[in-house]
């Protein structure tokens, strides 16, 4: 599809002529587009088009009215008034953008009206908004806010114009989801524009033929002749006509990364946030609205996923009137970002997803659009690899020869991958120092990586590295040669985590200094997996290079800076496998996982927290991204002793490994970490890449049930766990899903076979457990 470009020339009088709409849609733009562009009534014409893509965008001329679908949902909106953009509707999917009575604002109320809007009734505090300013009316919270040259913050956006075109363009120096060819995707872009001050806000809108998901972002640009100050620049707006929904959203600290919390929505405003200059352990970058009672299967969900790793907010406010808007984006908290004339802003990407099927299909739909079409690179296909890593078998305290006893016992076992973790560079004994300092450690490794990574190659294995290259110690050699190039403030102390500070990234010398430390590494010796972690979050955020006036940028310059050095970094070595790590779970978002196609979930392994860490994070995110490995008990967390088999089966659900000494267990449990490597990599394409259901919430009982099925039904892989042993327990019935009901399984573990209809309608028999943090799996096979 070509570009259609259509300018309204009546929003912007003070600007130039350009062509009328009808000049632009015959200038070559397209048949369809001509066609959806003045279609004025009845069903929209992507609609009533043969052969129509399942992601379509559609423009109605007459009533100026967007008409966005994904294969099942629409979202609407509509240029109101004298260019006001007003939002109509997202939900199921409609065939007409148009109904009788259609409205998206309350009138006649006591509130400040625009006569210039052509109603002296009509308020803009009554109004459904897309993208609202402050200051002229409405009185609930702005996406957006700009500190203008002469000291005031009013700006009233109107319509300029608006361009739709085939396919998905990418972000400046921003992660976001994507389109592998022009069929897959189309892409609205709306031009709002304050004529007063010059300002310029361009809206664009994803819709994919082939995911339920539609992609927002924004990009502002000072087209006046005075400097101006984003002062707050969300991603995307929302506004609904009611307020009757649950709030749901992930929380945590280290080690409890990510527990679901849900709350029914009261007036006011309610909020999640981060200030720590990353996305962090305690909020998710991503909240859903549902309507009450929705669960897993039934219900009406509104999911929000914003494709950033920096501070954040996510604000829903309930107004005066009983509706609720939901905004969300990088966090105005101490930001602000100068915008001299010409310059622009480009704003993260907010992936909104629309469930009429409860949390079930809200999390499939966003499994698939990020595990196909957010991951990238060799990997975003491929299985992953078994892996065993030392650092809870060794610590600090290894060398060539204990690190070479562990890989060789793995590779006995099937174990494909060995990761050297922190230790092995500078003079690290302890975790007070070194980091920046990435030099091989002679004491410990006298012959260098590549020699390890011989000894580990010839065992049949691949090798892989920790590295935490985002930080600096202060007792390090870096440091020493350059005190300037942390975050810091000048005439403030320099607070230390860990022992260690964070690297100024919003400058161009320190993010070449760690790109080629980085790469002089992995060019010295076969690494095939590098883990990145980043361990204590931002204070004193203050860059030296920067001026006065940009000292604010800092933090999400910082964010630029580190996804320039991933963007190259993962580009120059290909063959590398890439896992994040922020004190384990700190960072698991989805601009992470534009670069590295998994992360590790948490540094919390003990399977029975575990349970809940890894359902609340699958709400959004796929079992592919999620790191998940078996450690030793009593576990190191907290000291909870479980069954080997039980870690095994919980940590299956998604990348395997193995966090301990495997030179040290007896024969029995080499035995059965054999039977878990072998399981785990017959199963793999299936954990991997199929679809997930959850079947038992950890967090309202006391047992936890879960499962994967191929994207053909012919395949499914289930695991039951039961927390604590219950005297005379009932007869108990777990209900599967995501089967197809008229086909027969075979279930491997006791050769039955079982008719779809009876798994999921009636269920399977759960056996009496007399044990405690017992698991139970089951292998179907159409």
């Amino acid at each position: 599809m070509l570009p259609q470009t259509i300018r309204d020339d009546h929003a912007t009088p003070a600007l130039p002529k350009r062509r009328t709409v009808l000049q632009t849609l015959l200038l070559g733009l397209g048949a369809i587009g001509a066609r959806e562009a003045l279609a004025g009534s009845g069903d929209d014409a992507a609609a009533a088009t043969p052969g129509k893509p399942d992601g379509a965008i559609a423009y109605d001329a007459g009533r100026k009215v967007f008409h966005l679908q994904t294969p099942a949902t629409s979202y609407i909106l509509q240029v109101a008034g004298n260019g006001t953009l007003a939002h109509v509707y997202w939900g199921r999917r409609l065939r007409s953008s148009a109904w009788p009575g259609m409205r998206n604002a309350k009138d006649g109320v006591p509130a400040p009206a625009r006569p210039d809007l052509g109603d002296r009734n009509h308020s803009p505090n009554t109004q459904l908004q897309e993208f609202p300013g402050y200051g002229t009316g409405d009185f609930r919270h702005p996406a957006y806010q700009v500190k203008l040259a002469n000291g005031t913050t009013v700006t009233d956006l109107r319509y300029a114009g608006h361009r739709i075109t085939a396919g998905k363009p990418r972000l400046d120096g921003l992660p976001a989801t994507y389109a592998e060819n022009a069929g897959e995707a189309s892409t609205l872009e709306i031009e709002l524009r304050d004529r007063a001050s010059g300002l310029a806000v361009f809206l664009s809108y994803t819709v994919f033929t082939q995911h339920d998901a539609i992609a927002r972002s924004v990009r502002f640009v000072n087209q006046g002749r005075a400097p101006m100050r984003l002062a707050r620049a969300y991603s995307a707006s929302v506004d609904f006509p009611h307020a009757r929904f649950e709030l749901l959203h992930l929380s945590g600290d280290w080690a409890r990364e990510r527990e679901l919390f849900r709350r029914r929505l009261a007036p006011g405003l309610q909020s999640i946030d981060s200030r720590r200059g990353a996305s962090g352990l305690e909020h998710n970058p991503f909240i859903a609205l549902l309507s009450p009672g929705a669960d897993e299967e039934h219900g009406d969900v509104y999911g929000f996923s914003l494709v950033y790793s920096g501070s954040f907010a996510a604000q829903v406010e309930v107004g005066q009137y009983r509706t609720t808007r939901v905004s969300m984006g990088i966090n105005d908290f101490d930001f602000e970002w100068l915008l001299e004339p010409n310059q622009s802003f480009q704003a993260p990407e907010l992936v909104m997803v629309y469930s009429a099927d409860g949390l079930g299909a809200m999390s499939r739909s966003y499994h698939r659009l990020y595990r196909q079409r957010l991951c990238r690179g060799a990997f975003r296909d491929q299985p992953r690899p078994v892996l065993i890593n030392n650092w809870e078998a060794t610590y600090f305290d290894f060398d060539a020869a204990k690190l070479e006893t562990i890989a060789s016992a793995g590779s006995e076992l099937g174990i494909e991958l060995f990761v050297l973790d922190d230790g092995w560079f500078g003079k690290r004994d302890a975790d007070n120092s070194s980091l920046g300092d990435w030099v091989v450690d002679r004491r410990k490794l006298p012959n260098g990586l590549a020699d390890l990574a011989g000894r580990v190659n010839r065992l049949g294995m691949q090798f892989g590295l920790w590295f935490e290259p985002e930080m600096i110690s202060a007792d390090s050699d870096l440091y020493r040669a350059h005190p300037d190039w942390c975050l810091h403030v000048p005439a403030h102390e320099r607070s230390e985590s860990r022992h260690q500070l964070v690297l100024d990234l919003s400058r161009k010398d320190v993010c070449a200094h760690v790109l080629e430390a980085v790469s002089a590494v992995l060019r010295s010796a076969p690494v095939r997996y590098v883990k990145w972690d980043m361990n204590r979050n931002m204070t004193e955020i203050g860059s030296a290079l920067l001026p006065a006036a940009r000292q604010r940028e800092t933090a999400h310059r910082y964010m630029l800076g580190l996804y320039g050095i991933l963007e190259t970094l993962t580009s120059r070595f290909p063959q590398v496998l890439f896992e994040s790590c922020a004190s384990g779970g700190g960072r698991f978002d989805p601009g992470m996982l534009y670069y590295m196609p998994q992360t590790w979930t948490s540094d919390n392994s003990d399977a029975v927290s575990r349970l809940k860490i890894q359902y609340a994070t699958s709400l959004v995110y796929p079992a592919s991204s999620m790191g998940s490995h078996v450690s030793a008990v009593p576990n190191h967390q907290v000291g909870r002793v479980t069954p080997l088999r039980t870690r095994g089966d919980v940590a299956m659900s998604g990348n395997f490994g193995y966090e301990l000494d495997l030179s040290r267990l007896g024969p029995d449990e080499k035995t059965e970490v054999r039977r878990q490597v072998a399981q785990y990599k017959a199963l793999r394409p299936l954990i991997q890449f199929g679809d997930f259901y959850r079947l038992r919430n950890p967090f309202d009982g006391n047992d936890t049930a879960w499962m994967f099925v191929a994207p053909d039904r012919s395949e499914a892989f289930v695991v039951y766990v039961q927390v604590l042993a219950e005297a005379n327990a009932p007869l108990g019935w777990l209900q599967l899903r995501g089967l197809d009901p008229a086909a027969r399984y075979r279930c491997a573990e006791d050769g039955k076979t079982y008719g779809g209809d009876q798994l999921m309608y009636a269920g399977l028999l759960l056996p009496t457990i007399n044990a405690d943090f017992h698991s139970i799996a089951w292998h179907l096979h159409a």
